[in-house]
C-alpha cells in the first residue's frame, strides 16, 4: 500500500511527463502516446511510467526508442517541477492492460453468444409432471358419494 505522499508524487509525475510529451518533446518517432499510470517506489527513488501507443507494432517500437532517448530531459523536468532533493529515475514500460482488456472483452462476447445460442436451442422440460400440484382423483369423488352407506362388494357366487 502506498502512502498519500508517494501517490501525489506519482500523479504529479504522470502529469509532467504527459505535458512534456505533448508540448516539448519534438521527436518524430513518438506516436500517439498516452501515459496511463506511474508507480513510484516507497523511497521515491524510482518511477515506472506506463504508456500506451495508438497504432501498429512499428509505432510501438519507435516510440519506445524515442522515450528512452528523451529520458534525461524528462527526468530533469520532473526534478525541477517536483522540487525534490533527488529526482526519481524514470523507466518506461508499455502498458499491456488495454490489449488484455480487449482480449477479455472478445472472450466474454464469444461466451455470451454461445450462451444465447444454447438458450435458443433449449426446450423447457419439467423435471416432474407438467402440473406439479395434486388434484383430487376421480375415485375420491365416488368415495365421498357413498360415504355412510355399507356397500357390499359383488360376489361371483350369486351368479
Amino acid at each position: 500500500m502506498t502512502s498519500p505522499r508517494v501517490r501525489k508524487i506519482a500523479d504529479r509525475i504522470q502529469v509532467i511527463v504527459a505535458e512534456m510529451l505533448e508540448r516539448r518533446i519534438k521527436d518524430p518517432r513518438i506516436g500517439f502516446v498516452t501515459v496511463t499510470d506511474v508507480r513510484v517506489t516507497g523511497d521515491s527513488q524510482q518511477a515506472t511510467v506506463f504508456y500506451t501507443v495508438l497504432g501498429e507494432e512499428t509505432d510501438l517500437v519507435s516510440t519506445a526508442a524515442a522515450l528512452e532517448s528523451a529520458k534525461g530531459l524528462l527526468r530533469s523536468e520532473v526534478a525541477k517541477q517536483l522540487g525534490m532533493r533527488h529526482a526519481p529515475t524514470l523507466s518506461f514500460v508499455h502498458d499491456a492492460l488495454p490489449a488484455s482488456a480487449r482480449h477479455l472483452d472478445e472472450v466474454l462476447a464469444r461466451a455470451k453468444a454461445l450462451d444465447e445460442e444454447a438458450a435458443a436451442r433449449r426446450v423447457e422440460e419439467y423435471a416432474g409432471e407438467a402440473d406439479p400440484y395434486k388434484k383430487p382423483r376421480e375415485d375420491d369423488e365416488e368415495d365421498e358419494r357413498t360415504e355412510g352407506f355399507d356397500v357390499m362388494p359383488s360376489t361371483d357366487r350369486d351368479a
